[in-house]
């Protein structure tokens, strides 16, 4: 993940100062791209441990098109009790949100909804179904960012629209653009949640994983989090894990928690980190 961390260190380096919708504050910079060769490993960082199952769980959600936060803690705690939390509890509970949700864990029409309800349009089964019929062409398009119904999600997308390229020797790769970039907390889920999409649908489609190319939008390092970025940086990267996908699933929709593994992840502790909300 020396990759991450050259990005990582640019934004730290050339970001310049400014306020933000959350109040603490960031330093950024805008427009990067980040370029990582799933042949070679699965990018997961290793200077800090990355939450996979978090990762998986959520992605899982989204594949689903949900929009109930307590679904998606079913999914990764096998409960929808109210003790256990997400990465989207805050979201689902934030009190700019929360008068306008319709249950308990309504997200509104957040990343999944899109994903399969986009005005009528389930893009994933659109997007297999493309890839499988045209590999190679250039429409092969997965969007999160509906102008519409921006005001009926809790959080409008980050990572708001993905393409997808099949290369002359049966190499599936995903480009993603994220508008808004978390480069401590976010980013590295980021980064491995495209992967595993990546991965899953090369499976379906009877492909192999290429690449993951990373557009970044607004990448910054909030304020509270310089001294952890600092304390990343000066752990050097190790070599990465392998993903192990149940190679007996060939529907995107089934997939499930135990069809996925990380074997061969060694990694440095936890760095803890706030969430600006």
């Amino acid at each position: 993940m020396k990759t991450y961390h050259d990005s990582l260190k640019f934004v730290l380096e050339n970001g310049s100062v400014r306020e933000d919708r959350t109040g603490v504050g960031t330093i950024g910079v805008f427009g990067m791209q980040s370029r990582y060769d799933l042949t070679q490993g699965f990018p997961a960082v290793t200077t800090k441990k990355l939450a996979f199952k978090a990762c998986l769980s959520e992605l899982l959600w989204f594949i689903e098109g949900s929009n109930d936060e307590r679904r998606l803690c079913e999914i990764l705690h096998g409960t929808r009790s109210a003790s256990k939390k997400t990465i989207w509890t805050d979201n689902a509970t934030s009190k700019y949100w929360l008068p306008n949700a319709q249950f308990i864990g309504d997200l509104g029409r957040i990343y999944g909804v899109q994903w399969r309800d986009f005005g009528g349009v389930d893009q994933v089964t659109q997007l297999i179904e493309n890839i499988k019929r045209d590999p190679y062409g250039r429409r092969h398009i997965l969007s999160a960012w509906n102008p519409g119904e921006l005001d009926q999600m809790a959080l409008p997308p980050c990572h708001c629209f993905a393409q997808f390229y099949v290369s002359a020797d049966g190499k599936l790769s995903c480009q993603m653009y994220q508008r808004s970039c978390d480069m401590f907390l976010g980013v590295p889920f980021n980064i491995a949640s495209y992967s595993l999409l990546t991965h899953m649908i090369s499976q379906v489609c009877g492909l192999e994983a290429g690449e993951f190319v990373h557009v970044l939008g607004d990448a910054h390092i909030y304020l509270n989090h310089v001294e952890q970025v600092k304390e990343q940086l000066g752990r050097e990267p190790l070599p990465l894990p392998t993903l192990w996908i149940n190679p007996d699933v060939k529907d995107i929709t089934k997939f499930t928690m135990e069809d996925f593994r990380l074997d061969g992840y060694n990694h440095y502790p936890p760095i803890k980190a706030p969430m600006a909300v």
